[in-house]
């Protein structure tokens, strides 16, 4: 073992992290603002997990998330807004309106952050489908309304939670008990009465797009939070791309004494006597601690990180069971910009409106963040991130494999023409990556953005786990493909390892700052 590893080898952490995806980062960040001492162990040499940046020929691109809500907004529901105001860090965001176009056989429509318009664009289309959004609006922004009284940074995942909302936010709980019904409904069930078929496939598309289920299997909160956030906040594009968020955390992380350490990859979670101890790397090196959080997918810590004979077998049988959303193809471009002056930079594509949104390739999502920064590409060109739902059977990087991912990739290209008639002849720089680029360079089983858990099908996997000391963060644990849900896992998992007058102080320094903003 070298002296690096051994410095290493000889420290006792209070907390290490397993994975610097957005979860990660978050919990790590906030323990080590509550005094912990917190090493963050990355396998990849970049941090941020899904939300990683990357750079080729001067092109920066997102690798992951696209679209965000509140970062400018210091009011804004956004947990990841709450986490950045208490580390003393800020992220430089472009407010913009609409938030993108979806482009359906019978034509393209703007979807607006602000209500009116957007009821306004439907009613140009279907005016029975602009009065039926109306009712469903209602629901939501009512739901929003009653949740928004309670911070995601007050949360916990324990039953200390329970003196606290009586204590401090009993008013707030009254206010939501006339929508308790709404909280464990699905969006399906807050649309009953609701019959336009365009506008009942709208909401089911926008539904997919951000918990990767339809209506029917997305939760009500889920939708009346991101419809809330992009009505009453601000729909923003962080400059600097995904990155920009991942490096205020890190920032935040070193801030309070955290410590990242990039090109460490766990191989083993140490358990002895029923508790977790610490991880092995994969040079054999021995880090203990006091708590480990993995940030791993489900599958991959009960499958890889544990020994089967770490966990109860019908338990761990069970949780692996869990169903799981599909991966993606993703397109990244690098392309010309001459004579785009008009280009937006959010859209949506549906090729096919007789097949379901959820086909592989049929619904196929499109990002052009240098439309807001142009610092992302090198001057004269634009940077394109577009993908689609993908499944991982069957893909194996045989003699074949470069022709199936360009064939595969076929769809983006077809949607990006929609949008950039001439798209193909301005590339030039193209990268394609499947679900097994996913699940190699993410350390994501089967490449897989989380668990596909319907509404009312059963409750997403705790924070905690059988083993003692042992916790889990990510998208596992909470409803929804995107950054405010794993930022919300961060919080929960962070808040319940400490005392509640500990995230008290941090509360009080949140209301200050949204006093002084």
């Amino acid at each position: 073992m070298g002296q690096a590893a051994q410095h290493w080898g000889n420290h006792h952490f209070d907390v290490i992290v397993i994975g610097s995806g957005i979860g990660g980062l978050v919990a790590g960040a906030l323990l080590a603002r509550y005094g912990k001492q917190v090493l963050i162990c990355e396998s990849h040499t970049i941090p941020g997990g899904a939300a990683h940046s990357f750079s080729r020929q001067g092109f920066e691109f997102d690798s992951g998330p696209s679209f965000y809500c509140g970062l400018s907004d210091r009011h804004s529901l956004n947990p990841l807004r709450q986490v950045l105001d208490v580390l003393g860090e800020t992220v430089l965001a472009i407010a913009y309106d609409p938030m993108g176009h979806y482009h359906f056989p019978e034509g393209t429509f703007p979807v607006y952050g602000n209500a009116d318009r957007y009821r306004a664009a439907i009613a140009q289309i279907t005016p029975q489908g602009a009065e039926e959004l109306a009712r469903l609006e209602k629901r939501l922004l009512d739901l929003y309304d009653a949740l928004r009284g309670i911070p995601t940074l007050a949360l916990r995942a324990d039953l200390k939670l329970v003196p606290v909302l009586l204590s401090r936010y009993l008013p707030a709980l009254f206010k939501l008990l006339p929508q308790l019904g709404a909280v464990q409904s699905s969006v399906a069930d807050l649309m009953r009465d609701l019959h336009d078929p365009w506008l009942r496939r709208l909401i089911d598309l926008e539904c997919f797009l951000l918990s990767g289920l339809k209506a029917e299997g997305t939760i009500a909160p889920e939708v009346a939070f991101m419809f809330g956030e992009r009505t009453r906040s601000v729909i923003d594009y962080p400059i600097g791309g995904s990155g920009a968020i991942v490096q205020a955390l890190v920032r935040g992380l070193q801030k309070w004494g955290g410590t990242l350490r990039l090109g460490a990859h766990v191989e083993q979670i140490l358990v002895e006597s029923g508790k977790a101890v610490g991880v092995r790397l994969r040079n054999d090196e021995i880090l203990k601690a006091a708590i480990v959080l993995s940030n791993a997918t489900i599958w991959d810590t009960y499958s890889h990180l544990l020994k089967p004979e770490d966990l109860p077998a019908s338990y761990r049988q069970n949780a692996l069971e869990t169903p799981a959303v599909d991966s993606f193809m993703h397109l990244h471009l690098g392309i010309r910009s001459d004579d785009m002056e008009h280009l937006t930079g959010h859209h949506v594509v549906l090729h096919d409106a007789k097949q379901d949104i959820t086909v592989p390739g049929n619904t196929c999502m499109i990002s052009i963040p240098s439309v807001w920064d142009a610092s992302l590409a090198p001057p004269g060109h634009h940077v394109i991130h577009a993908y689609t739902l993908e499944s991982h059977a069957g893909w194996q990087r045989d003699s074949n494999y470069a022709e199936r991912k360009q064939e595969r990739a076929e769809p983006l290209f077809r949607a990006l023409e929609k949008v950039i008639p001439d798209l193909r002849s301005r590339i030039v720089l193209e990268l394609i990556g499947t679900p097994l680029t996913h699940a190699r360079y993410l350390r994501r089983h089967l490449g897989t953005y989380g668990p596909a858990i319907a509404a009312g099908q059963g409750m997403f996997p705790s924070t905690q786990t059988p083993i003692a000391n042992l916790y889990r963060v990510g998208d596992s644990t909470t409803p929804g493909i995107g950054v405010p849900a794993v930022a919300a896992s961060g919080i929960l998992c962070a808040n319940s390892l400490v005392k509640p007058q500990q995230t008290e102080a941090l509360l009080k320094q949140l209301e200050l700052v949204r006093r002084e903003a």
